[in-house]
């Protein structure tokens, strides 16, 4: 059997990536502060397939106890915001700098470090600055490494669609950051999971970056009124300039305890088109047709429309 270690396998893009391994006939480790978070997913395996483990991931020792013997390592460990001591240079550069350190003494096989379209040095966003930094470290320790930079990810438990639909319910208007007219390309979590997998057989594959962009590129103001056309709620659009989306985002990320709906740096990257690059590596690449998203977003979308599935309209 072989063995691959996945860190963030209990996140939204996690459990796809863990049923993938898991069909390919994979041993999996899914280390975790509460590996109870993580018995959902056992039953996506067989008996004993799918293995969830205390770890303090964060410590060398650790890291070179859970790569032992592994032959696959998949890092979807990422953050939103910043708290406390999770910054976005620990989470998304100092971690897989480390990782990708012990995965090399380990003589892992394959790695694949997930990141996100934007990472750039010179982003305004330190979130795209520390993504950049963290695939640097990952390839100047283990060169044969996978790049992945997916864009906004869709599917039933995602973070994005969700938190407009949410929003519906409570709101009478929908806020269109910026006017609306930063360009996305939402992608199937299904077709993520799917090209995370496929490289491990691929050596062709091995040190290279992809970016994963869905089948359409929607301004900002079309997602939203696509959670209109799917919740059924029809909310007002409203013009939110950034500098007062700013000025949003800095009391909502200063309130303790609680998720922000926004933050200053979000609004940074709102400024920038999160979509595929004319010269990149996609999915096709990889012999993965895009699923559209008119086909998945309602299906999850009815959630929050009034009556449900069985409304009228």
């Amino acid at each position: 059997m072989k063995k691959a270690v996945v860190f963030g396998g209990t996140g939204f893009l996690g459990r796809y990536v863990v049923e993938n391994l898991a069909k390919r006939g994979y041993d999996i480790v899914i280390p975790s502060r509460t590996p109870e978070k993580a018995l959902f997913l056992k039953p996506l395996g067989a008996v004993g397939q799918i293995v969830p483990v205390a770890a303090n991931i964060h410590d060398e020792k650790t890291l070179q106890a859970l790569l032992a013997g592994a032959d696959t390592v998949i890092n979807l460990v990422g953050i939103l915001f910043e708290r406390g001591k999770n910054t976005f240079d620990k989470i998304h550069h100092q971690f897989p700098k480390m990782l990708s350190i012990a995965a090399a003494k380990a003589d892992v096989k394959n790695f694949v470090q997930v990141s996100a379209i934007g990472a750039k040095s010179g982003s305004p966003s330190i979130y795209a600055q520390s993504k950049a930094a963290g695939e640097t470290a990952v390839l100047s320790a283990f060169p044969k490494a996978v790049i992945m930079r997916p864009s906004i990810v869709f599917g039933a438990e995602d973070g994005f669609f969700n938190l407009f639909g949410k929003l519906s319910i409570y709101s009478p208007v929908l806020p269109l950051i910026g006017g609306g007219k930063t360009r996305f390309q939402p992608v199937f979590v299904g077709d993520v999971a799917a090209a995370i997998v496929t490289v491990l057989d691929a050596p062709a594959t091995h040190g290279k970056t992809f970016e994963l962009g869905g089948a359409e590129i929607f301004t900002f103001k079309q997602l939203l009124q696509k959670v209109n056309e799917y919740a059924g709620r029809n909310r007002c659009l409203v013009l939110m300039p950034f500098f007062a989306a700013k000025i949003q985002g800095k009391i909502m990320q200063n309130i303790p305890l609680i998720k922000p709906m926004l933050t200053v740096d979000q609004v940074r990257l709102l400024k920038i088109d999160n979509i595929v690059a004319k010269d990149a590596a996609t999915l096709e690449n990889l012999g993965i047709t895009p699923t559209a998203l008119d086909l998945i977003l309602p299906t999850y979308m009815e959630l929050y429309r009034a009556g449900g599935r069985w409304s009228a309209k």
